[in-house]
This record gives structure tokens, C-alpha cells and sequence, in this order.
């Protein structure tokens, strides 16, 4: 499967971070054959029609909608290129994260390695305009540097983000609320890293030297679900990935993934989803997700 990389931009500032409009994205990124990358992705579709397969989802794409892409996440495009247009908002993490001095900052925007709710947000015309218009200004800066372009750049980034952040929250009622830690944000990005060989929740509250009680208020507060529901989400998903995407048996994925056994992996996956690995298998094929 492909990989496209992020390649740094003739921009006049060396940032991981670049605004391409429909023209210089390229037809031959809205393809039908699944790939990833290794940057994030915000997609906002000025016009449009069809759907992208992300994470296991459907999206329908419309006109004003937004489309959140974490990277390495597997997409695949169905697309009717007729008259569509759009803008991509591109960036990698670690300069985001050191951009704004918060490296949790891409797991503290909701809709970035969103499990369960939907990866994309449909916007009202005003204020889809006004992001357009942002962006537009962004991609400037980025061609013609100024003393203080960096400065003009922070903040109308983060604008962009923390706002459609506050849009998507209230639309599923997530808490976008300070707090004195940042546990929950802390155990989602920690998921990322080590779902294939840690699976319990005591390995995650050791290496956050917090309680099990602590971790779920925090994880309660932030995502809506527990720790333990967070836990089974990712592991989830990391199983449908290997199923769909690798040519693995299930002996290997179960071993990949520390699974004492191959019975235990497939209970997992039925209890989960209500499907045995086969029979989900077989819905895909048949172009039904779940």
C-alpha cells in the first residue's frame, strides 16, 4: 500500500505546513485505491459529491463539509471529479506540536484519531467562507515571507483549528473544558504508540504512575466513554486494519497484536462488533462497513 510522504514546499519559510488548493492537490490524490500518508489532513470541500472510506466509515462528501485525516489512516476515494473543489489544510505533528509548544496539542483537536464518532463536520456557508478566506491567507504568507509571517501564520492556524475543535464538540457534545491534567489526552496519544503490545489498562496507568480511577474520570471527562471503551476501540480498529490491509492469518495477527491465543482474538472481535473476522471479512468485500 502507499505511503505518500510530506515534502517540504518552495514556500520562503521552512515549515511542515502547507495549504494546496484543488489544483496543485491533483486529481490523482482522489483515488480509488487505498493508500495513506504521513501527515494530517483537513479537507474542506467548497463543492463536491461522492465519499471517502476513512477508518472504516463512509463519509458522504458535500459541499461546505470538512474532512479530518490522521496520519497513516487508510482512505480510499469515490469520487465524482466533476466539478470538485477543494482546499487541504497539510501539516506533520511534531511541528505542529512544536509549533504552538504543546506536544499534545493534534490529540487535544477531537476530531484527529477520532475512533467511533464521524471524521468529518458539515460547516454553515459564513462561517465555511471565513475558513477559506483564512487559509487563503496562510498560503500567502507561506509564498511571500515577512519579518512577521510566523506570528500571522500561529494565529490564524490556530484559530482555524481551535474553532472547528469548539464546532465539532458541541455537535458531539465532547468537553473542550480546561482541566488540571491532560491524562486523558495523554493516554489517547500513548494508545497510538503501543496498542500492538500493550492492551490492558494497568500497562497505561504505570507508565501515567496514576490510578485506574483517575485515568477514567480523566478519559470520562474528555471523550465521552471510559478508558476501557477508548482501549477496545483502538485495539479494534488496529485488527480490522490488519485484516483488510495485510495478508495475515489470523494466528499471525493474533500473535502480532499479544493475543495468548487466536480463540481469544476472534471472541474479542465477535464481542465487538457481533460478526466473526469472516463474516466481517465478507461485508467488506460487499462494500458494507462496520
Amino acid at each position: 500500500m502507499k505511503t505518500i510522504k510530506f515534502h517540504k514546499t518552495e514556500c520562503g519559510v521552512d515549515f511542515l505546513l502547507n495549504v494546496l488548493p484543488y489544483k496543485e492537490i491533483g486529481e490523482n490524490y482522489f483515488t480509488d485505491e487505498t493508500f495513506n500518508t504521513d501527515f494530517f489532513e483537513i479537507i474542506f470541500f467548497k463543492s463536491g459529491s461522492g465519499s471517502i472510506e476513512l477508518n472504516h466509515q463512509s463519509i458522504q462528501v458535500k459541499k461546505n463539509s470538512v474532512i479530518f485525516i490522521s496520519p497513516f489512516q487508510k482512505r480510499k476515494w469515490n469520487l465524482v471529479k466533476k466539478n470538485l473543489d477543494c482546499t487541504m489544510l497539510a501539516f506533520q505533528e511534531d511541528f505542529l506540536n512544536d509549533f504552538f509548544a504543546d506536544k499534545l496539542f493534534t490529540f487535544k483537536l477531537l476530531y484527529f484519531y477520532q475512533l467511533e464518532l464521524p471524521l468529518v463536520l458539515e460547516i454553515e456557508e459564513i462561517s465555511f467562507k471565513t475558513y477559506c478566506e483564512q487559509l487563503t491567507e496562510i498560503k500567502t504568507e507561506l509564498l511571500a515571507t515577512k519579518a512577521d509571517s510566523v506570528h500571522i501564520i500561529r494565529s490564524l492556524l490556530y484559530y482555524i483549528l481551535q474553532k472547528i475543535n469548539r464546532q465539532y464538540a458541541e455537535k458531539h457534545h465532547l468537553s473542550i473544558e480546561n482541566s488540571a491534567n491532560n491524562y486523558g489526552f495523554d493516554f489517547k496519544r500513548l494508545l497510538e504508540i503501543h496498542i500492538k503490545e500493550k492492551q490492558r489498562i494497568s500497562d497505561y496507568t504505570e507508565i501515567l504512575n496514576i490510578s485506574r480511577i483517575t485515568l477514567n474520570k480523566a478519559v470520562k471527562e474528555k471523550f465521552n466513554v471510559t478508558a476501557t471503551t477508548l482501549l477496545k476501540q483502538r485495539l479494534l480498529l488496529e485488527i480490522k486494519n490488519l485484516l483488510i490491509h495485510s495478508n495475515k492469518t489470523i494466528q499471525e495477527i493474533a500473535y502480532e497484536l499479544n493475543f495468548s491465543e487466536p480463540n481469544h482474538l476472534m471472541r474479542f472481535f465477535k464481542s465487538q462488533t457481533g460478526k466473526t473476522t469472516t463474516e466481517f471479512l465478507e461485508s467488506y468485500q460487499n462494500g458494507i462497513l462496520s
